[in-house]
């Protein structure tokens, strides 16, 4: 991945970060290009969990939705968080268990360590790439002098920036470590955001949040945090409107439409602001020692 100056040009005066006095970004789906993964190993955990324990009721016995249930359930949320209610949406009633338990399906800490596992071994065998038009909005705001920082349940978050060349454009990075270390509890609780702008030395009421998950959102707005910019990857009408039903105050398809100027997106982009209905439905990682999404 190319980490030179920004293009020339390029520019944010206008749009939604403009004026801001720092930016925190989420990693996995913001930053990273790795939340396909994540996704494709829940549904490897839930699947072999659901096998072994067959809800009670037939509807709740179909298989992990890649788009939707990871969207609702575990997207941006603590390991542990995530598992527990997916599983609770199923009906299936495990034991919690501990960070120590095993891969397995026996137990909630398990299915989260049988994903763990999973994606641990993909990352090995893969590793990830950062979105270009990320990495073109950090190296404008990083020429700019934006104070930047990167935030994640994921305790592979500072693995994952340093192999996509993103690290060095962060002063602060606030991940499922710190979150342990700290007792931090997970989103949509703001605190991990909160964490990073009191590293950089600014006020969330002047800063920006970048997120792509309906819990992340949701933690952005409700850390009181100047300007929440929501990552619809999916680019659907539907989760476009969920994002900003959490409290988004613009949703993107992609961050190079916040950068403006000769090469820029957002001269001819059609990011959308403003407020839709709530999203309908159940909600949307990692426990507190072996967090993520």
């Amino acid at each position: 991945m190319s980490t030179g100056c920004p293009d020339a040009g390029d520019r944010t005066e206008q749009g939604p970060l403009s004026g801001v006095a720092a930016v925190v970004f989420d990693t996995d789906g913001v930053i990273v290009d790795s939340a396909r993964e994540h996704a494709a190993a829940w549904r490897t955990a839930f699947d072999a969990c659901l096998r072994a324990h067959p809800p009670a009721a037939p509807g709740a016995r179909r298989p992990f939705d890649i788009g939707d249930d990871y969207l609702r359930h575990v997207d941006g949320r603590r390991r542990l968080d995530g598992a527990a209610s997916f599983l609770a949406s199923r009906g299936v009633d495990l034991p919690a268990g501990s960070p120590e338990d095993p891969p397995g399906t026996d137990t909630v800490a398990a299915v989260a360590a049988y994903k763990d596992r999973l994606y641990t071994e993909w990352l090995a065998a893969h590793g990830v790439e950062a979105f270009p038009g990320t990495m073109r909005l950090l190296r404008l705001l990083c020429d700019q002098g934006v104070p930047l920082a990167a935030v994640s349940a994921s305790r592979h978050a500072r693995e994952l920036l340093t192999r996509c060349g993103a690290l060095p454009c962060f002063e602060a990075v606030v991940d499922g470590v710190e979150a342990s270390r700290l007792g931090l509890p997970g989103k949509p609780d703001p605190a991990l955001f909160l964490e990073a702008a009191r590293r950089l030395g600014r006020p969330p009421g002047g800063a920006a949040v970048v997120e792509d998950s309906l819990a992340g959102v949701e933690a952005g707005r409700r850390g009181g945090f100047r300007t929440v910019v929501g990552v619809d990857r999916a680019a659907t009408p539907a989760t476009r409107a969920e994002l900003l039903g959490r409290g988004a105050d613009v949703v993107v398809d992609d961050l190079a439409e916040l950068v403006t100027g000769p090469l820029g997106g957002s001269e001819d982009a059609t990011a959308t602001t403003g407020t839709a209905p709530a999203a309908t439905g159940t909600e949307d990682t990692e426990d507190a020692e072996d967090t993520e999404d």
